[in-house]
């Protein structure tokens, strides 16, 4: 009894380490990304990769990509078409600006917000933030990438640099992903998100 009660304890010890190992190699966001592009009836892979995709490539987790940013509503400003990947434009808006240090620089980004989105049910209070970074075309997506948040209460908005993640248009060129504005470019190296895409 004694034996099988201190072999019990090694299985546990060890699950929990490999438990603990996962938590540390991929947060709850990045499972969920994961599953949704293994998904076939939702991912946005052609067939010939999602039969070799194990999962999609991450910056690790970096807590000082979590940034508070003050937002600066923009109400009177107006519908404009944003220029996507194909002859499709996107009716967007500039909801405001956001100012926030990013790795000791200060940054200055465009949030949108789209009208499709506005009449969306789930979608009414989204916000499109695009970014271009210096890791684009090296590391990350040559095209920029893109952050989803939702409109404050107040005049902060939380930013996770770490939830990042590729148009779909990176995946497949059949999507119609709008194009990152370039006033919206930090002049870091942001390593943090989705990583470019390797196929296999």
């Amino acid at each position: 009894m004694k034996h099988f009660f201190l072999l019990f304890l090694m299985i546990f010890s060890l699950s929990c380490a490999q438990d603990k190992q996962m938590l540390n190699e991929e947060t709850q966001w990045q499972k969920e990304l994961n599953a949704e592009y293994k998904d076939a009836s939702k991912s946005p892979l052609k067939k010939k990769d999602l039969k070799t995709f194990k999962g999609l490539d991450f910056f690790r987790f970096d807590s000082t990509y979590v940034v508070k940013a003050n937002l600066k509503r923009t109400p009177d400003s107006k519908w404009f078409d944003m220029k996507t990947t194909t002859d499709r434009v996107s009716k967007e808006r500039i909801f405001g600006v956001v100012t926030f240090e990013l790795k000791g620089i200060r940054c200055q980004l465009n949030v949108y917000q789209g009208k499709e989105q506005m009449q969306t049910e789930g979608y009414r209070d989204y916000l499109f933030l695009p970014f271009l970074d210096d890791t684009n075309g090296n590391e990350s997506y040559g095209g920029g990438r893109y952050i989803d948040l939702r409109i404050p209460e107040g005049d902060t908005l939380m930013i996770d640099f770490n939830t990042a993640y590729n148009p779909y248009c990176a995946y497949n060129e059949k999507y119609s992903c709008p194009i990152v504005p370039r006033e919206n470019y930090i002049a870091t190296e942001v390593k943090a998100g989705v990583k470019a895409f390797k196929k296999y």
